[in-house]
């Protein structure tokens, strides 16, 4: 008996993850995969962890065990304060600072808060499908804006702004799917289009530790946007599975409403892993650490681009990013990738096509690769693979 019938608009509009179902597909061992956007598990600090445990039950006992505050292990957002502050500038308390169950959640509690059915949102051209997932549950109205190579158009940006929108979605740094970085100019310039516009900017950066090439830029809103919204991820620095995540804004009243939202959804993030995570960097470096996943990054990254010079048609272009975790490669025109997807996966190999990263696009002639989660003979092995198949075309 279907239940269609007793489902909800949203969830009826909401697509299912495109990655996770290609994930399954490409469990067997046999297939080569760069399509999820995993950390390499070599970089997780292991042993490092396992210390951590032993002492924080052992310091901190029941607490680390109980239900705990909405907002999170005050030492934690202290300590993400300190370091944003330091690195950036900023002026941030811990009363700026949401503890959330990964970026993710952060996605869907900022739908929650802010989405009505029809209202928009501007998004990047192509985005994070997993943040058009989220805010489709919503029911939104979507506004894609173009990327270019120095980041989001502005002159799109400005006659999408016509429209009633709620709020911008942008990761400006190694962007997902295609790598690219805003430049200073764009970031500048998008900064005041919206200095005088009533419209949250929301900037989801979980690749920003991961540059391997060139200095860190400054955030486009924090600080600057009164209506700034700001990502972060422990899940691309540590380990993704303890699902740590944090969302910073300065504007105390929308944070307010987030934590109401936070508060009817799960209570609080896994007291244990906020203890967990507070111990592993008050007892480490983080700096050599992150040092040592950005060598091995930039190491795999060059070789996934030197094996596409060396196999992919002149026909093919791809992105050459500067951090991060993948590039974007685009094809001749009327080549569609999700086509050549079954055909790659008869090859034991996998990728993401650029269909659901974009609103209301099919067939299109772009993929996304994940360089970061294999060593350098698999990713060798696996782009020769691709590109015996696009010779093959």
């Amino acid at each position: 008996m279907s239940i269609e019938h007793l489902l909800s608009d949203g969830i009826k509009a909401t697509p299912p993850s495109f990655v996770r179902g290609i994930l399954k597909a490409a469990s067997d061992p046999g297939v080569i995969s760069f399509a999820g956007g995993l950390p390499n598990p070599i970089s997780f600090p292991q042993e490092e962890l396992f210390e951590s445990m032993e002492r924080i039950v052992k310091t901190y006992g029941s607490n680390v065990f109980q239900y705990s505050v909405t907002a999170g292990l005050p030492e934690l957002r202290q300590y993400i304060a300190d370091r944003y502050n330091r690195v950036f500038g900023l002026n941030l308390t811990i009363d700026h600072i949401l503890i959330t169950t990964g970026s993710q959640q952060a996605l869907d509690l900022i739908g929650k808060v802010l989405l009505d059915k029809g209202d928009g949102v501007i998004v990047e051209k192509p985005t994070y499908l997993a943040a058009i997932q989220a805010f489709s549950m919503h029911q939104p109205v979507f506004y894609p804006v173009e990327l270019t190579e120095e980041g989001m158009d502005p002159e799109q940006l400005v006659d999408a702004l016509q429209n009633p929108v709620k709020f911008i979605y942008a990761i400006p740094d190694f962007q997902n799917p295609t790598g690219l970085t805003y430049s200073a100019r764009n970031r500048e310039r998008i900064c005041e289009i919206l200095k005088d516009r009533d419209v949250v900017l929301v900037e989801d950066d979980p690749y920003g530790e991961l540059r391997f090439d060139g200095e860190r830029l400054p955030y486009i809103g924090a600080g600057k946007l009164p209506n700034s919204i700001l990502l972060g991820t422990f899940s691309k620095i540590i380990t993704p599975g303890m699902r740590t995540g944090f969302l910073i804004s300065e504007n105390k009243e929308l944070l307010r409403y987030i934590s109401i939202a936070k508060e009817a959804s799960d209570l609080h993030t896994n007291i244990f892993s906020q203890y967990l995570l507070w111990d592993y960097l008050a007892n480490n470096d983080l700096e050599a650490h992150i040092a040592k996943i950005k060598a091995l990054y930039q190491k795999q990254a060059q070789v996934m681009m030197d094996a596409m010079d060396r196999y992919f048609p002149s026909t093919v272009k791809y992105t050459k990013p500067h951090g991060g975790m993948f590039l974007w490669v685009t094809l001749p025109e009327g080549v569609s990738a999700m086509s050549l997807f079954p055909k790659a996966l008869e090859r034991k190999v996998a990728f993401v096509p650029g269909d659901p990263f974009y609103i209301g696009i099919k067939n299109a002639n772009t993929m996304r690769l994940n360089y970061t989660n294999a060593d350098c003979e698999t990713i060798e092995e696996g782009i020769r693979r691709l590109g015996d198949l696009l010779k093959a075309l």
